[in-house]
């Protein structure tokens, strides 16, 4: 597995996304996944607080990585409905937040915390300051957003060092190219792509008018545009199919390396529920695009 650099941190080309831990798997299936990503050599581990029904993926992580913290670069995230009346990015709650989340995980620090979710009550510059000072204190490595615009990285990283973004993107929503892209490669910010596999449509095992097993497909998730995913042209992923044949390549390592080969992207975030499908995400990784793939590949898609 390649690594690369975000901010201070070395990270691998593939993350595991961890949302499905504590609520669609238990403890025992979570080791199974966790234990595949990092026999593939998979060292980010992103999760958040709200992930498995309020702090359960953060709680299994925690009890997982017990006597191998060090093997991992772990990533959270805070702002989310925690069922206690306290969200956002208010100040006052940046340091709650944190301290919850390092009680549930285990550890003294987090490599990299994101603030999870635009909070239009709270100036993004406050956040932000908030988050910093905790990097001051050596409780975090580094700072991440997620879910925001062009403007509101601009608006952060002019007051603090941000290491990484955290959006949406995929062959089948490609927003991000637009301004966001551009703009981390202008400040010197990582991109990290979520849902790379569009909720499954991506996986080669969806058609239509039928979800593929093990899939978000038909499940409404935070941040998840689904009604944009379930209207998506089938031919594109068709052409995409076929583009994989061709390069000798399966659709889900097209997927992932398609944008893990995009100038700016430090690493793509990819859940799984089995082993199997951990090995064949961090796969992916091992594929770089040529400038003429991707070429190729933005005529298709």
């Amino acid at each position: 597995m390649e690594h690369s650099d975000l901010g201070p941190l070395r990270v691998s080309r593939v993350g595991l996304g961890c949302n499905n831990f504590g609520g669609r798997l238990d403890l025992a299936a979570t080791r199974q996944v966790v234990d595949a990503a990092l026999d593939a050599g998979v060292n980010l581990l992103d999760t958040a607080d709200i992930y498995g029904n309020r702090g359960g993926s953060e709680r299994l992580l925690g009890e997982l990585l017990q006597g191998r913290r060090d093997r991992v670069v772990l990533a959270t995230k805070f702002g989310g409905e925690m069922g206690d009346g306290a969200v956002g990015g208010a100040p006052a709650y940046v340091k709650q937040a944190l301290e919850a989340s390092l009680q549930r995980l285990q550890t003294d620090h987090v490599d990299l915390l994101y603030h999870h979710f635009p909070d239009d009550a709270t100036p993004i510059a406050d956040t932000v300051g908030a988050m910093s000072e905790l990097v001051a204190a050596g409780k975090v490595r580094a700072l991440g957003v997620s879910n925001v615009t062009a403007d509101a990285l601009a608006e952060a990283a002019a007051t603090a060092e941000i290491a990484a973004v955290q959006n949406e993107y995929s062959l089948l929503a490609r927003e991000a190219e637009r301004e966001l892209l551009p703009a981390c490669l202008e400040l010197g910010v990582g991109f990290v792509p979520y849902f790379p596999l569009a909720s499954g449509f991506l996986t080669g095992k969806y058609r239509p008018g039928e979800a593929a097993e093990g899939s978000r497909l038909g499940t409404v998730e935070e941040g998840a545009s689904v009604t944009r995913r379930a209207s998506a042209s089938f031919a594109t992923v068709e052409r995409l199919q076929r583009f994989a044949d061709e390069q000798g390549h399966s659709l889900v390592e097209l997927a992932i390396a398609g944008l893990a080969s995009r100038p700016g992207v430090a690493s793509v975030i990819a859940g799984a529920t089995k082993p199997e499908q951990v090995r064949a995400n961090a796969a992916a990784g091992d594929w770089q695009l040529t400038a003429g793939q991707l070429a190729a590949l933005d005529a298709i898609a």
